[in-house]
């Protein structure tokens, strides 16, 4: 149960950037397959303006944004995996798990800016891909306060401070 405790945040990790792949997949084959796209076209939410405008596209190239997006799941999911099987108590892989999830947030704000500011309208699909990257976020911080193995039993068997009181 103990291993579990450790390390259920990385197993919930892993399963996110499962999701985010497989989202980043399906907006790849959309942009290259001309699979159908199934989200709404109309209003406020529409994710053809949004995956077909030139913000979806890696400035100066014709690379869909899905693309790097796909290799960050990747990356993402191969160190909650790692962490998770591996070395679930290795305080410096929760540290890089955290930057690269960081990076991967400073990213999102700036397209969150331009679906919103830029392009006055959403994609449902990456507004799902940018909700997906801040649990990962939230989640990752709670993992990188909690203390390590070692920490928590010296925590467990120092003696209290406060003063006995007897009667």
């Amino acid at each position: 149960m103990a291993f579990l405790q450790r390390s259920g945040g990385q197993l919930v990790l892993f399963a996110l950037s499962l999701l985010g792949i497989a989202i980043s997949i399906y907006l790849t084959t959309v942009h290259y397959q001309n699979v159908p796209l199934v989200c709404s076209t109309q209003g406020f939410v529409d994710c053809e303006r949004v995956l077909s405008s030139p913000f979806s596209v890696v400035p100066g190239t014709s690379l869909p944004i899905t693309i790097p997006g796909l290799l960050w799941f990747m990356v993402s999911g191969s160190l909650a995996f790692v962490s998770w099987r591996f070395w679930p108590d290795q305080r410096n892989l929760r540290i890089a798990e955290l930057l690269w999830i960081v990076i991967g947030m400073l990213t999102v704000l700036y397209l969150v800016y331009v679906e919103i500011v830029r392009l006055h309208t959403l994609c449902a699909w990456c507004t799902a891909v940018h909700v997906i990257m801040l649990l990962m976020l939230l989640l990752a911080l709670v993992q990188w306060q909690r203390p390590e193995e070692g920490q928590l039993e010296e925590q467990d068997e120092e003696p209290s401070s406060a003063p006995i009181m007897r009667k």
